[in-house]
């Protein structure tokens, strides 16, 4: 890794470029590129988007799946001191259209798949005056200009612009989840991006050797700036792939020649769950890096012969917090603030909690820029979120007397019942260490007792036999009583993002509907 200091992205790769122009940068399934190749082919790129008039400062529209094109885009636009702005892929109808006339986009790129969603919003399109499609389609040359004009003109020295791009300048608007409400669009300056990157390799103490493996989309922060980004850096690999999948995780890790992954949400509980194969092992995987540690690490890390780390981040922070990997290990712990960062824990009011009761996480960087720079177009939004010169991050932790963070839940994913805060993460990890339990989601849904009650919808392993009845008995051996669901919902599978992330809200919205199991209807219930 280089110690001297870079401003921008564009910099960065064409030192890398010329440093091991031979090395590889990114592999998929479909193909290798090298350093050489990347940085040349982003060049042409960047010639062919300036010709289309894309200037500084301009943010264009990227509805793609996780293809190269997508990460060559971004580079190609970053050298031009413009701003990529990836769209999550399931977004549809009104949704789509607000995500991209929110950044105000005069040029986006859609992949030959999405041409149909995308040409059910052109009427709500405010700004967009061009289209390049990616791939052939029937309605392609109706709907836009194909991509490859993109790279119709030869990069020379005076087709190829170099602006002296600066480090506060964004490079990446990536939007929010969405799944409690209208998504934003996090503001990330190329600064964000190579010092989250650099904090990255030093809290995991990562190698030039290492194979960076994401299977998550390009428009989400963990591909980004915490895959791509880092080995950059390196000059080591980012292997990418197209989606996750639990069946074909541990083979995309082999073929790639992975030694770090990453793992999100109920993932890494579903990869466990998988019936165990004379192969797990059989990898070159050494570390895989997510949140939250499940209660059956250890034995993970037997099976698989790697070591798991829990860290925290979000789009907003990035990767503010890691658990030492040489320190003793505190199981559920998110671990310590990462260095550059200055966090609190408080209550509603704002004040400071004292440690040991939970409260929400406040962060701010202590260097300009380590965080989001704000929500494009929302000024409310960002004035809410950085409240009193804290980042507000939503999310609840409680903080033990050595300074390690335990994540509790999300503020908006508490449910009040009876008087009492419960997290709905601490249900969930106590209904998902039964053995017949895939993956669940917990949540409030209205009491007749005003408040709420807990809900779950659960999703189980095939050939299980569990029933409502059983898992709440489990739940009540493995709980507080008054964090046992009254509701249970079995469902063949959870409404997600892209992302993996559950999206709660459609549940909720659900509420109880008939075939709920009820335990206080159940005989010998009670509240």
């Amino acid at each position: 890794m280089t110690d001297d200091f870079c401003t921008s992205l564009g910099d960065e790769l064409r030192r890398a470029a010329a440093e091991v122009p031979e090395q590889t940068f990114i592999r998929m399934a479909a193909g290798e590129w090298t350093y050489r190749q990347f940085n040349d082919e982003s060049d042409r790129l960047a010639a062919g988007l300036h010709a289309q008039g894309v200037r500084r400062g301009d943010n264009v529209s990227l509805l793609l799946p996780n293809c190269i094109e997508l990460a060559l885009l971004w580079f190609a636009l970053a050298k031009l001191g413009a701003a990529a702005a990836p769209v999550n892929t399931s977004f549809r109808g009104a949704v789509l259209a607000d995500a991209v006339n929110l950044v105000e986009s005069r040029l986006a790129v859609v992949h030959a798949e999405l041409l149909e969603p995308w040409q059910q919003i052109r009427g709500q399109l405010a700004g967009i005056a061009q289209v390049f499609v990616l791939g052939t389609g029937p309605v392609a040359g109706a709907v836009g200009a194909p991509y490859e004009r993109l790279r119709s003109v030869a990069p020379g020295s005076e087709t190829l612009p170099r602006p002296d791009v600066g480090f506060d300048e964004r490079c990446l608007l990536l939007y929010t989840s969405g799944t409690t409400g209208r998504s934003k669009a996090a503001m990330i300056a190329h600064r964000f991006v190579l010092a989250q990157a650099r904090g990255f390799i030093a809290g995991l103490e990562l190698r030039p050797d290492d194979v960076l493996y994401c299977p998550y989309p390009m428009f989400h922060l963990d591909a980004t700036v915490l895959t791509i980004a880092p080995a950059l850096l390196l000059r080591g690999v980012a292997a990418l792939g197209e989606r996750f999948s639990v069946s074909r995780y541990w083979d995309e890790v082999r073929v790639l020649q992975a030694t770090v992954f990453d793992f999100m949400g109920a993932t890494i509980t579903m990869l466990w769950k998988q019936a165990p194969s004379p192969g797990d092992r059989n990898h070159r995987a050494r570390l895989g890096w997510g949140v939250p540690l499940p209660s059956f690490t250890p034995e993970f890390e037997a099976r698989f012969g790697c070591r798991l780390v829990e860290l925290y981040g979000s789009t907003e922070v990035g990767a503010a917090m890691f658990t030492p990997l040489h320190a003793p290990r505190r199981m559920g712990s998110c671990g310590t603030l990462a260095a550059g960062f200055t966090a609190r824990l408080a209550d509603a009011q704002g004040f400071e909690v004292p440690r040991g009761q939970v409260g929400e996480l406040l962060i701010r960087p202590e260097q300009p820029a380590l965080l989001t720079q704000g929500y494009y177009g929302m000024p409310e939004a960002t004035l809410a979120a950085f409240k009193d010169l804290w980042f507000h991050t939503g999310d609840m932790m409680r903080q033990d007397e050595d300074g390690y963070m335990y994540f509790v839940g999300r503020s908006k994913d508490m449910v009040r019942r009876r008087g009492e805060n419960i997290s709905s993460a601490e249900v969930e990890m106590g209904i998902e260490t039964h053995p017949e339990v895939l993956e669940c989601a917990v949540y409030g849904v209205p009491s007749e007792f005003t408040e709420e009650e807990v809900m779950a919808s659960v999703v189980l392993r095939p050939g299980a036999t569990l029933t409502a009845a059983g898992l709440a008995a489990h739940c009540a051996a493995h709980m507080a009583r008054f964090m046992v669901p009254r509701y249970l919902r079995f469902l063949p599978a959870l409404p997600k993002t892209p992302t993996d992330k559950v999206e709660k809200f459609r549940l909720k919205d659900e509420g109880v509907v008939p075939g709920t199991w009820d335990r206080e209807a159940a005989p010998g219930g009670s509240g």
